[in-house]
């Protein structure tokens, strides 16, 4: 299938050569016209438009044939050989082609001082061959490189776009996960509360199975889903835990984010921060600012056992594996455990 830009590419590339050889033929006729010599078009394609042609030749014999069949396929040996032999005979035809010409329509009034030898204008004609030769392959291999570049950025593409989608596939089930097991533990001791989460939990599925299959949402509507996950986490939570949950962004605000792309730190923070006997605290702060949205989270900290590893610690690494993929170089991420090992703090940093 031929893209838009490949057939831009190919009329730029088209009128590119058409320019180029127009300069090539047309030069050095006002060349001579401009030093004093009035030659006409017909003058001037008979007996000086030999050495252009030929170098046309060689060039597209090169351009179409040689380069793709010998130099593309590894057949070093071959192309030169071939090249060689082109280029010798286009010259010594060239030579013979301007003497026939000379002497059939010039008519010399006159002796002439001999001039250089024939071989001296075959061996200019050779290495301007050669350059052209040079040329052809130059350019040729430039062209390559272009599609072979746009051929693997392409690939690229496809494979982070499958990355991306395998990865928001992955989370799906670890999120459902993860708020299945708080509503199973909510029903042992508060039927009520549990029937809230599940009403609760049948809103935010709509964002996860739905607004999780694009790769960008508007911001405001992923922090409502947020803003309603952390009133599901609130119904399981005990008087020994404070949240509190701050939002600087305005609630229609366009800025596209990557979709459940802070919804692992909060888990981390609702998994390591609450702890059944001693005082607890989850702070979450999001705010925005021209190109940044920021996720700043602090909690205390009350690391799980080998016993406890609901999730097994997928989250935080999808999270990682997403920024890579979605805003490589655009993003700043500290999280550490506090010298007294009492609070943990997490603060991510978008730039879009």
């Amino acid at each position: 299938m031929i893209t838009q830009d490949s057939k831009t590419r190919r009329t730029v590339e088209v009128l590119i050569h058409i320019i180029g050889w127009g300069i090539i033929f047309g030069f050095p006729f006002l060349l001579m016209n401009r030093s004093g010599f009035s030659v006409s078009w017909i003058d001037y394609l008979r007996h000086g438009s030999a050495v252009p042609i030929s170098f046309l030749i060689v060039f597209y014999i090169n351009y179409c044939f040689f380069i793709p069949r010998f130099l593309f396929e590894g057949r070093i040996k071959q192309y030169i050989i071939v090249n060689l032999l082109l280029i010798l005979c286009t010259a010594i035809g060239v030579h013979f082609w301007q003497n026939f010409i000379f002497h059939t329509f010039v008519k010399v009034e006159a002796p002439r001082r001999p001039g250089p030898p024939g071989w001296i204008f075959i061996l200019r004609d050779v290495f301007s061959m050669i350059l052209t030769v040079g040329l052809a392959a130059a350019i040729r291999m430039s062209g390559r490189w272009v599609n072979v570049e746009a051929a693997r950025r392409e690939a690229e593409k496809s494979r982070t776009e499958a990355e991306l989608k395998n990865l928001r596939n992955q989370l799906n089930p670890h999120f459902l996960l993860n708020t299945l097991n708080n509503i199973y533990a909510l029903i042992a001791f508060d039927s009520d509360k549990a029937q809230a989460a599940v009403q609760e939990l049948s809103r935010l599925l709509r964002h996860v199975l739905y607004d999780n299959q694009q790769n960008y949402v508007a911001l405001g509507k992923e922090m409502d889903f947020i803003r309603n996950y952390i009133e599901l986490m609130r119904i399981r939570l005990a008087s020994n835990v404070t949240v509190e949950t701050k939002i600087d962004v305005h609630a229609d605000s366009r800025t596209e984010i990557a979709p459940l792309i802070f919804i692992s730190l909060i888990e981390n923070a609702f998994k390591h921060g609450i702890s059944p006997t001693e005082p607890s605290f989850i702070r979450i702060h999001f705010s925005e600012s021209p190109g940044q949205v920021c996720c700043e989270i602090t909690n205390s900290y009350h690391p799980k056992n080998q016993a406890d590893k609901s999730g097994s610690g997928i989250g935080l690494e999808q999270v990682r594996k997403r920024l890579e993929l979605t805003y490589p170089g655009q993003y700043e991420w500290k999280q550490g455990v506090s010298d007294d090992g009492k609070e943990y703090k997490s603060v991510l940093n978008i730039k879009y």
